[in-house]
């Protein structure tokens, strides 16, 4: 089974590097997304999941955590390490951590 992580943990896996894919759609993405997140909507993950490398921990976030769960039992059944954000990027923003606007994934 996938893990679901709490936002302290995903904050400190974020701050050491975690690859994070957001499964929104892209204007949701635009209008806000964790620094460095890569936008893999949770419509196309059935035909775009080989493009994730495997090894490697995967933080998958949407909104409130209901996608990014759908997104990580399917990565989990293709094999790969994949943790799911509770209450997603909601929370995150919330908190107070910075967020980018814009198409841009991996701007600091």
């Amino acid at each position: 089974m996938f893990q679901e992580v709490d936002l302290s943990h995903f904050v400190a896996a974020h701050a050491d590097g975690a690859l994070v894919v957001d499964v929104r759609e892209p204007h949701e993405y635009e209008a806000g997304h964790v620094p460095g997140a890569h936008l893999l909507p949770l419509g196309t993950l059935g035909h775009r999941a080989r493009e994730l490398p495997a090894g490697r921990p995967i933080y998958v976030v949407c909104q409130s955590g209901s996608r990014s769960r759908a997104a990580a039992a399917h990565l989990h059944q293709l094999g790969h390490d994949v943790r799911s954000l509770l209450g997603g990027i909601g929370g995150w923003i919330s908190a107070g951590h910075p967020v980018i606007r814009g198409a841009r994934a991996n701007a600091a």
